[in-house]
C-alpha cells in the first residue's frame, strides 16, 4: 500500500475543526454535568463495569499494536475502533454515574492518598489529552496518510494505555469508599 504524507488541503480541514470541537466540548461539558444531579435513577452498578471497560481498552490495545507490528492491519484497525467504540461507552456510563451519584471521596491513610491524588490529577488531564490525539491519528489512518498516523500513534497509544490503566487503578482504589 502506498503511503503518504498530505500537507494542508482545504477539503479536509471541516474534519480537523470537528476533532478541536469535541476535544473541547467533552472535557467541558463532564465538568459541567459535575454540578447537574439528575435525583431517582441508581446507577451506582456502573463503576466496575466502566473499570473493566478501562482494563478491556487497554488488553485491546496492547494487541492493537501487536498486530500492527506483526502487520495485521485488518486486525489492527478492528481492535482500534472496538477501543474507541470502548471508550466512548465508558464516556456514556462515566456520565450516567456521575450525574446520578454524589462524589465518593477517598479515605485512605496520608501516604496512599498522594499517589491516589497524583494517579488520579494525571489520569483526569491525560484522558483530556488523549481525546484530539486519538481522533487525529484515527483521521490520518481513515486518509491513508500513514506516515503522520504512525508518528501520532507514537505519543497516542502510551497515553491512551495510561489512561485506560490508571481508571481501572484508580477504581480500585477508591472503591472500598462507595456509599
Amino acid at each position: 500500500m502506498k503511503e503518504k504524507s498530505l500537507n494542508s488541503d482545504s477539503s479536509r480541514e471541516p474534519m480537523s475543526r470537528l476533532i478541536v470541537i469535541i476535544s473541547i466540548v467533552i472535557p467541558v461539558a463532564i465538568a459541567a454535568l459535575f454540578k447537574v444531579k439528575v435525583e431517582g435513577y441508581d446507577f451506582s452498578f456502573l463503576p466496575p463495569i466502566y473499570a473493566t471497560i478501562n482494563g478491556l481498552t487497554a488488553i485491546l490495545l496492547i494487541l492493537a499494536v501487536l498486530a500492527i507490528k506483526n502487520k495485521r492491519q485488518q486486525l489492527h484497525e478492528t481492535l482500534i475502533k472496538t477501543c474507541m467504540g470502548l471508550s466512548s461507552l465508558f464516556l456514556i456510563m462515566y456520565i450516567a454515574y456521575h450525574i446520578t451519584s454524589e462524589s465518593t471521596s477517598y479515605g485512605g491513610t496520608d501516604e496512599v492518598r498522594y499517589i491516589y491524588f497524583f494517579i488520579l490529577i494525571t489520569h483526569i488531564l491525560l484522558s483530556i489529552c488523549v481525546i484530539p490525539l486519538v481522533l487525529f491519528t484515527f483521521l490520518h489512518a481513515w486518509r491513508k496518510d500513514f506516515i503522520r498516523h504512525r508518528k501520532l500513534a507514537k505519543i497516542a497509544f502510551p497515553i491512551w494505555l495510561y489512561v485506560a490503566v490508571t481508571g481501572v487503578i484508580v477504581y480500585v482504589m477508591i472503591s472500598p469508599y462507595y456509599k
